[in-house]
């Protein structure tokens, strides 16, 4: 395909080695206002904004990626294979499974459990696990310890499925100590690995999937802020 395409309307050039994908579009325009230097719009097709600037003298963009694995599966592999970008860094929210996850705690996603049935297209002989840049998660987890932000690292979930039918599936991934869910992770890493390239997750804890916890959707664009600077120091 050629580029732009039907989802993105950057030229070759326009879009940095390094993208900042959050899910919501309104959180890329708070990132690129708030962090970038001189930043400008590249796309604005279905108002999944993108933006590229500089932080401190490198370039670096931001984009929204959607909800889901189809969504972030979208974008993701235009911008791996089509824009020449050699890295992504979710940077999301995650509902907590565990007891000792809380609200606003930061989670690296080194692995992405997924109930998708995204890696069928791969005709695999047997289950792939999609997992993290280690390159990536070992700079992650530098810059957390030198901003003085504890992090988490290990397992996510990546579900389909938000209002889900069965009431045990959280229990399920729970009791195989899955830290959070998510909707997007597990998207990325196939993606990333197939076009040989890097990709990591780091999510803010938005809700407790077992106490009645939460913060509000305006929060969630412009309070994560622990997480985008992680990111931002990769």
């Amino acid at each position: 395909m050629s580029i732009p395409t039907p989802h993105n309307t950057a030229k070759k050039g326009d879009i940095a080695k390094k993208v900042l994908m959050p899910g919501d579009p309104l959180r890329a325009k708070y990132i690129a206002e708030t962090y970038l230097e001189n930043p400008v719009c590249f796309n604005t097709v279905r108002n999944m904004l993108g933006y590229t600037g500089t932080y401190k003298g490198r370039e670096v963009s931001v984009m929204g990626g959607g909800m889901g694995i189809p969504s972030v599966g979208i974008y993701t592999y235009e911008l791996y294979n089509f824009y020449d970008v050699d890295a992504i860094i979710r940077i999301g929210s995650a509902g907590a499974l565990q007891d000792d996850i809380n609200v606003m705690d930061v989670v690296i996603a080194m692995g992405a459990c997924t109930d998708s049935n995204f890696a069928s297209q791969f005709k695999l002989p047997g289950t792939f696990a999609p997992t993290a840049s280690y390159e990536l998660l070992a700079r992650a987890v530098e810059v957390a310890k030198e901003q003085g932000t504890p992090v988490r690292v290990g397992n996510v979930v990546s579900s389909d499925v938000f209002y889900s039918d069965d009431p045990g599936s959280s229990d399920a991934w729970r009791k195989m100590g899955v830290l959070c869910a998510e909707m997007e992770c597990a998207g990325l890493y196939m993606n990333a690995a197939r076009a040989g390239k890097q990709a990591l997750g780091i999510l803010t804890i938005s809700d407790h999937m077992y106490r009645e916890e939460a913060i509000s959707a305006e929060a969630r664009q412009t309070s994560f802020n622990k997480m985008m600077e992680i990111a931002l120091g990769v």
